[in-house]
């Protein structure tokens, strides 16, 4: 996706609400080395663009002035109560590093799980999306979760998944988290239910 934007002469809280009154978004890109550049960009154009899942996930091609620079989202401002973004960060990538980014899942196959067709259970996904590591020209825009092949008492884990290129998952400590689980109608988990009617 391309991203038009602007270098930013002024600076400061009142040179960045006056940028807001007219429209304007302030912003900054950093990394790779290089010193942070201000910018500012349309707010309509930004926000509109913001609202597809994969401006979130994607490599964009931010345009400023006569320069291109390959860069990724990395946080953005929303005021507390309007439909207004008040500052926005990216961040540079270089094509031989590489970098972290969020990726969401998108799960699939849910409806032909055996586990939801034939054995009554319900499909619970622990997450929504995952952070990963890669080279940049392997950043996926999403990361599938095939969900069909589930029976009652299983799960979708991180080394399950389908992975392109360089992207490994980043999962901080733990060894094999899980992205999806098989329910009982009820909310357990069936080792959880069997061990609450031997309980009982």
């Amino acid at each position: 996706m391309k991203v038009v934007a602007f270098e930013r002469q002024a600076q400061g809280t009142g040179a960045s609400r006056r940028m807001r009154r007219a429209g304007k978004v302030p912003g900054i890109i950093y990394g790779a080395g290089q010193q942070p550049q201000m910018i500012e960009l349309d707010h309509n154009a930004l926000y509109h663009a913001m609202k597809k899942e994969q401006f979130h996930s994607s490599l964009l091609d931010l345009e400023v002035g006569e320069q291109q620079t390959k860069v990724v989202l990395k946080a953005y401002q929303m005021h507390p109560f309007r439909q207004q973004l008040l500052h926005v960060d990216f961040m540079r990538v270089a094509a031989d590093r590489k970098m972290h980014a969020k990726v969401p899942l998108h799960f699939v196959g849910a409806e032909e799980a055996p586990a939801v067709k034939l054995e009554g259970c319900m499909i619970s996904h622990a997450v929504s999306e995952l952070e990963i590591s890669c080279l940049p020209a392997d950043l996926p825009e999403f990361i599938e979760v095939d969900l069909s092949g589930l029976h009652k008492g299983q799960s979708v884990h991180v080394a399950d998944l389908k992975l392109p290129g360089s992207v490994t998952v980043v999962t901080h400590g733990a060894d094999n988290p899980a992205v999806a689980s098989v329910l009982h109608k009820g909310g357990a988990t069936p080792a959880e239910g069997e061990a609450e009617a031997a309980a009982e």
